[in-house]
């Protein structure tokens, strides 16, 4: 198969390698995540823990492929292996669809209500799990995103992992009301299972157990976000607080 563009042209193109995926030979920058190289082929990769806005940390295990020929292959998680010249990458092997059914099926065993576990275990052909369900009422997948939001995007580490499989969980400090929770309701933004409790009522946000008091814009008396989250804003930026009492719209 041809190469898209000439050698005179790929030579200028920095930081450029050469790869096949499906049969198909592309161009793309080296040590970009091979997910997002795949993507960008118009290929579709399941997955439940990336997001373009985090680091990526492989916690769902749904976006492996295979590289290499056989008969020396390996699966790898798409997610954190960099793109590098003269890989050959499956994105849709027998072997890649049976670990990526192995892991639904396990999934489907810890959450078995959760509605997007049901659909992309569907997708895939799996309809139930041989494995035990210790909480038919589990909806957390333990993919990591509203961790990662909260330390890598908010800057708080109101909440992390704790213990190990099969108890881990996703907590707060000593699993009481975090001090450093500024109430952004990122971490339930992002909850690919809307798993993390978050309610507002009468000016109030409810998060992880604490109630943050809700700022209304100055000039329109819209909520704007919680006062903590703005005085969070003001101490990274070094603005006044009160330069965040108008909203986006009325400014």
């Amino acid at each position: 198969m041809d190469w898209k563009i000439t050698d005179e042209v790929f030579e200028t193109m920095a930081g450029a390698v050469r790869l096949t995926i499906n049969g198909f030979n592309v161009e793309a920058p080296q040590d970009q995540s091979l997910l997002v190289t795949i993507r960008q082929q118009g290929i579709d990769i399941p997955t439940l823990c990336h997001h373009s806005d985090l680091p990526s940390e492989g916690h769902c295990r749904l976006c492996v492929v295979e590289i290499g020929e056989y008969p020396k292959t390996r699966i790898v998680n798409s997610c954190t292996y960099p793109t590098e010249g003269g890989l050959v990458v499956q994105t849709h092997s027998e072997p890649v669809l049976q670990a990526r059914r192995m892991v639904l099926e396990l999934l489907l065993a810890r959450c078995p209500h959760a509605k997007l576990i049901q659909e992309m275990a569907a997708e895939h052909g799996v309809y139930e799990s041989r494995f035990k369900t210790d909480d038919p009422d589990e909806l957390c997948i333990l993919c990591g995103l509203c961790v990662r939001a909260c330390r890598d995007i908010v800057g708080v580490s109101a909440i992390s992992m704790k213990g190990r499989t099969p108890d881990k969980q996703v907590t707060t400090p000593f699993s009481e009301k975090s001090s450093a929770c500024i109430g952004c309701g990122s971490c339930a933004f992002i909850c690919p299972t809307d798993v993390i409790p978050y309610t507002e009522k009468d000016g109030i946000r409810t998060v992880w157990g604490r109630d943050f008091e809700l700022q209304p814009c100055l000039k329109c008396g819209n909520y704007i976000a919680p006062k903590a989250q703005l005085e969070h804003w003001a101490k990274i930026t070094g603005d006044p607080v009160e330069s965040f009492f108008t909203c986006r719209d009325c400014r």
